[in-house]
C-alpha cells in the first residue's frame, strides 16, 4: 500500500492550450499501479482545460468550484459532488466560471499516460 497526502504531491502547470490549470498525478506507474492512474486537477478562476478528445475514456469527480464542461451534448454545469464519465473519442473541455479554484480528480486507463 502506498499512503500520501495531497499537499505533498507536487504541482505543475499544464502548458496551452490550457489556461489557469495545474495537475497532480497522485497514482500512476511510478506508484506501481498497473491498470488507472488518478490526477488531480486545479482550475483556476476563468481558466480551462483545452478542447480536445483523445482515444481514451475518463472518469471524473468534483472536489470543489463550480464550471462548465463541454462535451459533445453540449455545454452542462457542474458542482461539487458531480461525477461525470467522458468516453473515449468524444470532444470535451472544463471551464471554471465561478469565483473558487475548481479542484477534480480525473481517472485514465495507464496506458494513455505513456502518451502525455
Amino acid at each position: 500500500m502506498k499512503k500520501q497526502r495531497l499537499g505533498d504531491v507536487p504541482s505543475t502547470g499544464v502548458p496551452a492550450p490550457a489556461s489557469g490549470v495545474r495537475i497532480r498525478w497522485l497514482i500512476d506507474e511510478k506508484s506501481g499501479a498497473p491498470n488507472f492512474a488518478m490526477r488531480h486537477f486545479e482550475i483556476a478562476p476563468g481558466g480551462h482545460t483545452p478542447l480536445h478528445a483523445h482515444d481514451w475514456e475518463h472518469e471524473v469527480f468534483i472536489l470543489a468550484g463550480s464550471g462548465v464542461v463541454v462535451g459533445d451534448d453540449g455545454e452542462s454545469a457542474f458542482a461539487p459532488d458531480d461525477v461525470m464519465f467522458m468516453p473515449g473519442g468524444e470532444e470535451h473541455q472544463f471551464r471554471n466560471t465561478g469565483t473558487d479554484t475548481v479542484s477534480m480528480l480525473c481517472l485514465v486507463p495507464l496506458s494513455s499516460t505513456q502518451k502525455k
